[in-house]
């Protein structure tokens, strides 16, 4: 396997189990969880032991396959009423990333072609397998696209982590990067250090390693002087959900980035599956931001790093507006200058 395509799987489908590597351990450790039931791997999305809206809905695609096997188990020819707790539980996972919603609306849309006397984990696990496939495809495919937007030797900038970690393998933002670095376009990567989960810490920056890709870390409030240096010339981010207008929603911080650059003169670019565009939601004021937990922000592995009972605002994804993007990337074509007629073009 190459070593700079697909040495990184976050997501393992084995002995009639799913894998997951618990990514709220590294750097430090790699530890792989093993799930047999869909009400688990709904509490491993919520709780970030796999994170990433590609990611996350390749982990619920395997879910609904252990759903319908439960239920078989349970009721036999009623299995298709018997799953449904189970898959309203994935659906509430996580709110934000659309990728949940698409993939489970893909396999209850088959599963509900099956008739009930049979059982259908057999039919339900091939689709997930082909969903899980797809997206790797898919992300090779954004990151010849997108590596072709970038001049040879450039710098840039990347936010949270939306690498191999984030999706099937390969990545969609880290996967632009790592074609461009194969390609001799980057020469150097800064990566943000993302709080509070620090995923560009301790994710993008072990990811980027694993490749030899030279990479710096960045504390959040650093972007605008890096910037303001001028040698910067590419932010390249993910998304967990894009209106039909182009507004992306993405980590917090996103939308900070997206107004530093465009002040600064630096280029834009997200990069997502067309799972992850959103066609019913005309702009991004209607996609629902998550709000997690105080503690998050307060506390550090446990530690307290705030005064006792002082109160923090989470929201764990901010909407950037179209009109401050260069470019999205998908795997069905790029969209320069994002409007809602420039989007329609790589509608299917």
């Amino acid at each position: 396997m190459d070593k700079q395509t697909d040495s990184i799987q976050p997501i393992i489908w084995r002995d009639n189990k799913l894998f997951l590597l618990d990514q709220r351990q590294l750097p430090h450790q790699q530890i792989w969880l093993e799930y047999d039931h869909a009400e688990e791997v709904a509490i491993a999305i919520r709780d970030m032991v796999v994170r990433g809206a590609p990611a996350i809905g390749i982990t619920a695609a395997y879910g609904i396959v252990l759903a319908a096997r439960q239920a078989w188990l349970m009721a036999e020819s009623k299995w298709q009423q018997a799953m449904a707790a189970q898959v309203i539980k994935l659906k509430q996972s996580r709110p934000t990333a659309v990728n949940l919603f698409w993939s489970i609306q893909r396999m209850m849309a088959l599963a509900e072609t099956l008739s009930e006397d049979e059982p259908a984990e057999v039919v339900l696990l091939k689709e997930a397998k082909t969903l899980h496939a797809d997206d790797i495809a898919a992300n090779h495919i954004m990151g010849k696209l997108g590596a072709n937007l970038i001049d040879n030797a450039s710098i840039v900038l990347t936010h949270c982590n939306a690498g191999a970690l984030a999706t099937g393998g390969f990545g969609t933002a880290l996967g632009v990067i790592r074609q461009a670095y194969t390609e001799g376009k980057i020469k150097q990567v800064y990566a943000g250090e993302t709080r509070p989960w620090l995923q560009g810490a301790r994710l993008t920056a072990w990811e980027l390693q694993q490749d030899n890709i030279p990479v710096t870390l960045l504390c959040e409030g650093a972007a605008a002087a890096l910037m303001a240096t001028g040698k910067l010339d590419w932010v390249i981010v993910g998304a967990d959900r894009i209106a039909a207008n182009g507004d992306v929603a993405n980590k917090i911080g996103t939308y900070m980035l997206a107004i530093l650059a465009k002040y600064h003169q630096v280029k834009m670019m997200v990069v997502a599956p067309t799972s992850t565009i959103d066609w019913q939601l005309n702009d991004g004021s209607k996609i629902p931001i998550e709000q997690r937990s105080e503690q998050e922000v307060t506390m550090i592995n446990g530690q307290s790093i705030a005064p006792v009972g002082v109160s923090a605002l989470n929201p764990a994804f901010d909407v950037t507006p179209a009109h401050l993007i260069d470019a999205i990337v998908t795997e069905a074509g790029v969209v320069l200058s994002p409007s809602l007629e420039n989007m329609l073009k790589i509608k299917e």
